[in-house]
């Protein structure tokens, strides 16, 4: 079996590393396929032992398991691309959020009467085989298919297989998740530094209660909120800092994360639908469809953006 990424950064650079260093898959069965060659996942992947090509047909003709991990918008331009080159063996699964396993067989249907697709939705944690994947099989994929995706999945970290109409849901909880916990890490570390520890010790003991109450959790049958209680004695620290916490809307904010990065994901198919790339997510690429003078897409006549504020901040360096 061989196995190709249309893309080759940061998920394809963490599931290439991440299934060499699990044993399932040898570095030189697999390749991977961009038009940017100054990616830095670039040189990470070639120091793997990665197929490199500026070549996404190439990447098909070489590949059995083909990975789309490419931005949402750009999957339309990818297909009408490499969709002369799909035959019978090829098992196309997407990674793109947002994008539905119906939008990737018609397009392909084109080409191939029976496309056999999957979409998935994994995160970066794969790079170190703790990876949260759940997938969906679609019209023409069958039980092989389903079991050889959970095969490699199931490599680097947890997979299970889901309704298709759970993954935006699952991208808003688990694909987003490590975000959440990285910048719930930063703030840590940020109080350790103000109570006077160092930001490398404070980093590592907020990095390991993190792990920690992940593992206990996992391998417990006790709800997190037991566990929680169990840390609070009465009067003590910990309840004094939760209050705190509560008083801030901690819960609410991480309701509100799932829910907007949940209703982004659909906002992203909305964009891949229309087939016209924003001006911003546009750099170096080989597709002639994409243009430079491609219009840019307003959020403002998408029906869900509406309802959502979507902020975005800059993080300054931090030393460590």
């Amino acid at each position: 079996m061989s196995v190709g990424f249309i893309g080759a950064g940061q998920l394809a650079f963490a599931l290439a590393r991440g299934f060499t260093v699990a044993g399932v898959l040898a570095a030189h069965k697999i390749t991977a396929s961009s038009p940017d060659t100054d990616l830095p996942t670039v040189t990470e992947l070639r120091k793997l032992g990665v197929n490199f090509t500026t070549s996404n047909k190439e990447t098909v003709k070489n590949s059995d398991v083909l990975f789309l991990a490419v931005k949402p918008p750009i999957i339309p331009f990818v297909l009408d691309e490499i969709g002369s080159e799909i035959e019978g063996r090829h098992l196309v699964v997407s990674c793109a959020a947002g994008v539905t396993i119906h939008s990737i067989e018609k397009k392909l249907s084109a080409f191939h009467p029976s496309p056999k697709v999957m979409r998935c939705m994994t995160n970066t944690p794969v790079i170190v085989r703790e990876g949260a994947t759940v997938y969906a099989a679609g019209t023409h994929a069958d039980s092989e298919d389903s079991s050889l995706v959970e095969q490699l999945m199931s490599s680097v970290g947890f997979c299970t297989e889901v309704e298709e109409d759970l993954i935006d849901a699952v991208t808003g909880l688990s694909g987003s998740g490590p975000a959440y916990a990285f910048t719930a890490l930063d703030a840590l570390a940020d109080g350790g530094v103000k109570m006077g520890l160092p930001r490398r010790l404070a980093v590592r003991l907020g990095a390991q209660a993190l792990l920690g109450a992940a593992k206990m959790l996992l391998e417990s049958e006790q709800h997190p909120g037991q566990l929680k209680d169990n840390v609070c004695s009465p009067g003590g620290a910990t309840i004094h800092a939760l209050h705190v916490m509560e008083s801030g809307g901690f819960r609410s904010l991480l309701i509100n994360a799932v829910e907007v990065s949940c209703i982004r994901t659909r906002e992203l198919q909305y964009l891949a639908d229309q087939e016209k790339i924003p001006t911003a997510a546009i750099k170096k690429t080989t597709l002639d469809k994409v243009k430079q003078e491609s219009p840019t897409i307003s959020t403002a006549s998408i029906p869900l953006a509406s309802k959502v504020n979507l902020f975005r901040g800059n993080v300054g360096n931090r030393k460590y």
